[in-house]
């Protein structure tokens, strides 16, 4: 019988993927290609193949298992306005983009605005692909940001010969500013200063009139402004939203639970100003079980749907901490009084009514919405000390009848956590203790107590309650949603692993418990920070969805946030939802609420990034300021990142991050492994690899941007000379070269 003849792969090129993942309204995965293009049968592997090497290649990323153009951008961000086109249409790029992987930030147009924005505006926009040559995105504006048009956040800086200039601290911007005659405002060298641009001459520097003399750049107060400037924060409350907090008027007792016999307990940092949840616990003797209440702040009472401080709230997202200030999702009126649990006051709450059975887990739940009154305002320390026999005049009142059910309750929690095996990072949180000038003093890492887990515990379970009871009630919510890790980010750790003598099976489907057992396999080896940083590098990034795709690691089917309302706004939504569900008011969601989920969704995961990122860089900024009178001093240290350019290293006693450049680790030239996360000698051996640990010299530390730069100056490693052979065939090697010593 004659062979049939072998039909050619029928597979789409790259150009037309990508193409097709633009312009695809919906979610693009591997089985919507395969439809859209007709790829059917053994021609699917053809198919993944090509997929996997366009993802090798940089062209596609994966996302919340969702297939992207690597240059794309998330369905809603936030841009800032670059100028006009000959059209006279404003256009824009991206305030957060990775040049080293994408290249050149897009140019997106902006469109349907009735006062277009100016240059220099931040704005919240809505992105769409573009079929218009010229531009790859169209947006359309939600919220402008700021109104930074003809405004700069800057050094102020004397030249002798040159007179006064603004350095300004955006490192996108292409010039100093020259100061006019007369318009410095008595600002001093050094100052850290907002200026007005008065007239772009076209050649020659910018001209530009002081307006604000904020003050010593080594002032922490100061250093926060840059991050605020720098990602567009919100940090003033328009005229409208404040004016509403403060006709608000308090809540009534009609159709209300009273739980002010019920003493509830706030347990939050020392510090805290506002205080959204209050815990009770009580120990079933005969079943030995626990019953326990977690009581929230009931935001919604006071924040309707469409009024302007949700509006404000939505745009905002979550509030953002940084060691000076605060900058809040909601004014003051209501997150420091109207909402907050204080002690001995009355106020409106939902409340968690959970039973738990002797082996830690929830059998049932309610929610009420209730009055209540707290009985005690306590801190974390406090609390402990208490349970550990230190009392104080407060704590020796509440020891037997509220602390010790508390913990008992607890323990028996506890049993149902450890039963589920969430994930087990030990990721240790630097604080910065400030002096009486808003200088550091020195930096910390608390101890975590039992006090701190207790909380947490009681909340993970409250907001487990919240999304089960409205998944079963059929209402929209926001889940809280962290993904498995995706697939290739697992074989790179198992890459990994093998190069220090560990293996992971691949195949199987990924649990908790499987990392936990390798974290605890390595406990006390050299390598057990490089593995628990790898392990962290692999995991997901935990985000806002109206999809539920569980949360990995928490080990829950089912997740949503409940607990903190006051200062994040997926919180207020999932109060409304219970609202509307329960048949508690009027204030529940609203049909807008729920037609505009996914992109809420979108929005506050973006605020939530926004907000990680502006608080990592004031700390970084701070410690260099702290750091920069030292500079040739010599610290000891942990390589936390490896990169072609160099390495990046986390000092021990501050968490202070600086680079290493790899120009000045030696006379030789250095490979860059991927799969080890090492910087290897081609004829040395010499390597430095993730997690080792060094002694460095601050060379430079510029508190401006936050940057130090350190000198390795303790021997590295021994190791094989790299081969650059061998070490292609376990990842994609760069070749970098020392400088001559």
């Amino acid at each position: 019988m004659a062979k049939r003849p072998q039909q050619k792969l029928q597979l789409p090129t790259e150009a037309e993927v990508l193409e097709f993942i633009q312009s695809s309204p919906n979610i693009v995965g591997k089985r919507e290609i395969s439809r859209h293009f007709g790829v059917k049968g053994g021609d699917k592997v053809g198919l993944k193949a090509l997929l996997k090497r366009m993802e090798e290649d940089g062209l596609l990323a994966k996302r919340q298992r969702k297939l992207l153009d690597r240059s794309s951008l998330p369905p809603v961000t936030v841009l800032e306005i670059i100028g006009t086109d000959k059209d006279g249409e404003p256009y824009a790029e991206p305030v957060e983009w990775d040049e080293r992987q994408a290249g050149k930030p897009p140019r997106v147009v902006i469109e349907g605005v009735e006062q277009a924005p100016r240059k220099g505006d931040r704005v919240l926009a809505k992105i769409q692909s573009s079929r218009d040559g010229r531009y790859k995105f169209r947006a359309r504006v939600i919220k402008t940001l700021s109104d930074r048009s003809n405004k700069v956040l800057g050094v102020y800086r004397v030249l002798p010969g040159l007179g006064p200039r603004i350095v300004p601290v955006d490192k996108k911007a292409r010039h100093e500013l020259q100061v006019l005659k007369g318009e410095e405002s008595g600002a001093i060298d050094g100052e850290l200063v907002e200026a007005e641009i008065a007239r772009d001459r076209g050649r020659g520097l910018p001209m530009a009139r002081v307006r604000d003399r904020l003050g010593d750049l080594n002032d922490q107060r100061n250093i926060s402004l840059i991050a605020i400037h720098h990602h567009g924060i919100p940090n003033e409350f328009p005229e409208r939203v404040t004016r509403e907090a403060e006709n608000l008027k308090h809540f009534s007792r009609e159709g209300r639970t009273d739980l002010r016999h019920v003493p509830l307990v706030t347990i939050d940092p020392r510090d805290a100003r506002d205080h959204d949840d209050a815990v009770w616990a009580e120990i079933d003797e005969e079943t030995g079980g626990a019953n326990v209440i977690v009581a929230i702040a009931d935001v919604a009472a006071y924040v309707r749907a469409g009024t302007a401080l949700d509006r404000e709230a939505r745009i905002r997202g979550n509030s953002v901490y940084f060691p000076d200030r605060v900058v809040p999702m909601l004014p003051e009126r209501i997150s420091n009084d109207l909402c907050s649990l204080r002690e001995k006051e009355e106020r409106p709450a939902l409340a968690c009514f959970m039973t738990f059975d002797r082996s830690g887990r929830k059998t049932r739940h309610r929610f009420e919405r209730v009055v209540m009154r707290s009985a005690a305002k306590l801190a974390y320390e406090e609390a402990q000390a208490a349970i550990d026999g230190k009392l104080n005049d407060k704590t020796a009142l509440l020891l037997q009848g509220v602390l010790k059910p508390l913990w008992k309750a607890y323990d028996i929690l506890l049993k149902g956590r450890n039963a589920r095996e969430p994930l087990e990072l030990d990721l240790p949180e630097r604080k910065l203790i400030l002096d009486a000038h808003g200088l550091i003093e020195r930096v910390v890492t608390p101890e975590r107590l039992d006090a701190h887990k207790l909380i947490e515990e009681f909340m993970i379970q409250a907001n487990v309650a919240a999304a089960e009871e409205l998944e079963n009630r059929k209402t929209p919510l926001l889940y809280r949603i962290h993904e498995q890790p995706a697939e290739e980010k697992v074989r790179a750790l198992a890459e990994f692993l093998r190069t220090v003598g560990l293996s992971l099976a691949l195949g199987q489907v990924m649990r908790p418990k499987h990392f936990n057992k390798l974290l605890k396999d390595v406990e006390g080896k050299d390598y057990q920070h490089v593995v628990n940083e790898v392990v962290l590098r692999t995991q997901a990034q935990a985000v806002y969805s109206p999809v539920n795709k569980g949360h990995f690691g928490l080990s829950l089917r089912r997740y949503a946030h409940f607990t903190s309302p006051i200062r994040r706004y997926a919180d207020l939504i999932v109060h409304r939802a219970l609202v509307s569900a329960l048949g508690f008011g009027e204030d529940g969601l609203s049909p807008d609420d729920i037609a505009k989920l996914p992109d809420t969704a979108d929005m506050i995961s973006d605020a939530e990034r926004r907000a990680m990122a502006a608080e990592r860089e004031t700390i970084d900024r701070l410690v260099a300021a702290h750091l920069s009178k030292q500079t040739g001093a010599l610290f000891r240290g942990r390589i936390a990142g490896v990169v072609s350019a160099g390495l990046f290293v986390k000092l021990d006693e501050s968490g202070a991050d600086g680079f290493v450049p790899v120009t000045s680790l030696g006379r030789e030239y250095f490979v860059f492994d991927k799969t080890r996360h090492a910087l290897i000698g081609e004829r040395s051996g010499d390597t430095y690899q993730l997690g080792d640990r060094l002694e460095v010299k601050l060379v430079e530390a510029t508190p401006v941007s936050g940057g130090m730069r350190f000198e390795v100056v303790s021997d590295a490693k021994e190791g094989k000379p790299a081969s650059r052979r061998a070490v292609r065939s376990t990842g994609r090697p760069t070749r970098a070269k020392g400088r001559k010593r």
